[in-house]
């Protein structure tokens, strides 16, 4: 089998290796990777995606991948760059969002034969241990030296850090072993501030199974933008995975408007697209920039990974239709979404240059005039320069819109009621 070790880092996932020539041997023969998900918020957002799709390559290659679900880590909280405690979540809400983040793994990865993949919940395990079996069989291979020297821990020492988190990483050891006890797991793979808590997993089965146990990790690069800004975040906030708090929509148009600089990296990074294809894409967009070529791509792409290629195909249809002003093809909640921010609601319709005042389009009669006679006006895509014509019901878009757009760039959806 073709190694994924090359091909993970020509797409730059990869920031560290535990032994980089070891991982690469292992990975020469099919191998059981794990992976584990926080569950500290209801719904995993597109930073996440990138250790999503790192799975989701592992299982391509011929590996068998376990997603871990931390409905016991998320208890208790990872202090992982983090200035103060987390608040601790109820075990209601822990319940719920291990739930919703089994829910959404399940829609990347393979889980229907279990040679292939297994989606487990560590409350499984680590809720029937002890707290005298855990200080007797694991807590007794951890020295505090150790765990201070680690930057996981370190980083906190100043601004204070609970026995709570100092835990954390005993318990994320604890979990590899399990797993690697249990289902021959020898590779896990996290985000590079989980650097401190994956090598001490593999130290614990060391010094558990023998040195010469195979037990090595790598961690993803965390995804910046070309300007070093934190990857992820939108003027909304996180692009969350869950349709219902990110559309489709919005979050092709966070990739669609990403840099030049940026997109054909993260054509690498969040897209299934081969490395031939990668550069051919390149050369077009370098060949001409301004047509946005790469982005168009990873916008769609990753917007079909993420939602299914339908609500890829609306999400491009809807960026098209405001970039062509036609709105023919849009349906009534594409129309809505996209112009969410400009909504203006009237009790009856003007003539349109009294409209374009009542509306704030205009400022006075002689603004709305001489917009109108610069051809500067369009409704509902439809140039406009009378500004005594008045519009009905049957004018409106689903009998309720008008699109209004003056100049290039302003708009206003107006609903009459």
């Amino acid at each position: 089998m073709e190694n994924i070790i090359d091909d993970l880092n020509y797409r730059g996932l990869i920031k560290d290796y535990s032994n980089e020539e070891e991982i690469r041997k292992l990975l020469s023969t099919p191998q059981t990777v794990y992976c584990g998900f926080d569950p500290s918020a209801s719904s995993m957002h597109i930073g996440n995606f990138v250790m999503i799709a790192t799975l989701m390559r592992l299982q391509r290659a011929g590996h068998r991948i376990i997603a871990v679900v931390g409905g016991a880590t998320g208890m208790i909280g990872d202090p992982s760059g983090k200035s103060k405690e987390r608040v601790l979540q109820t075990p209601e809400r822990v319940k719920q969002n291990t739930q919703n983040i089994h829910d959404q793994l399940a829609k990347f990865l393979d889980l229907k034969d279990p040679k292939k993949g297994l989606l487990i919940n560590n409350y499984d395990w680590l809720s029937k241990i002890t707290l005298l079996d855990y200080l007797r069989d694991y807590a007794k291979y951890f020295s505090v030296n150790y765990m201070l020297a680690k930057d996981i821990v370190s980083s906190r020492l100043e601004s204070g850090i609970s026995l709570t988190e100092f835990t954390y990483m005993t318990l994320q050891s604890i979990d590899f072993l399990h797993l690697h006890r249990e289902y021959g797991v020898n590779i896990q793979i996290g985000g590079s501030d989980q650097w401190g808590n994956l090598t001490a997993g593999i130290d614990l089965i060391k010094k558990l199974e023998g040195p010469e146990a195979k037990a090595e990790c790598m961690t993803g690069h965390l995804i910046t933008r070309s300007d070093g800004k934190k990857f992820g975040k939108s003027e909304d906030g996180a692009l969350f995975l869950d349709p219902k708090l990110t559309s489709p929509y919005k979050l092709y148009q966070f990739f669609y408007n990403q840099s030049d600089e940026d997109c054909i990296r993260y054509l690498k990074i969040f897209t299934f697209l081969t490395k031939e294809e990668i550069s051919k894409i390149e050369k077009e967009h370098l060949a001409a920039l301004g047509a946005r070529i790469g982005q168009k791509v990873l916008a769609f792409e990753v917007t079909k990974i993420v939602h299914g290629e339908e609500k890829a195909n609306e999400a491009k249809n809807m960026s098209e239709a405001l970039f062509s002003n036609d709105f023919a093809s849009l349906t009534q909640e594409n129309i809505e979404e996209l112009f969410e921010n400009y909504k203006i609601s009237i009790d009856s319709i003007e003539p349109l240059e009294d409209l374009l005042i009542q509306i704030k389009a205009a400022s006075s009669k002689r603004e709305a005039r001489e917009f109108l006679k610069n051809n500067a006006i369009s409704i509902n895509g439809v140039k406009e320069s009378d500004g005594n014509k008045v519009f009905t019901k049957d004018d409106c878009l689903f009998n309720k819109y008008l699109i209004i757009k003056r100049g290039k760039k302003n708009y206003y959806l107006v609903e009459v009621k």
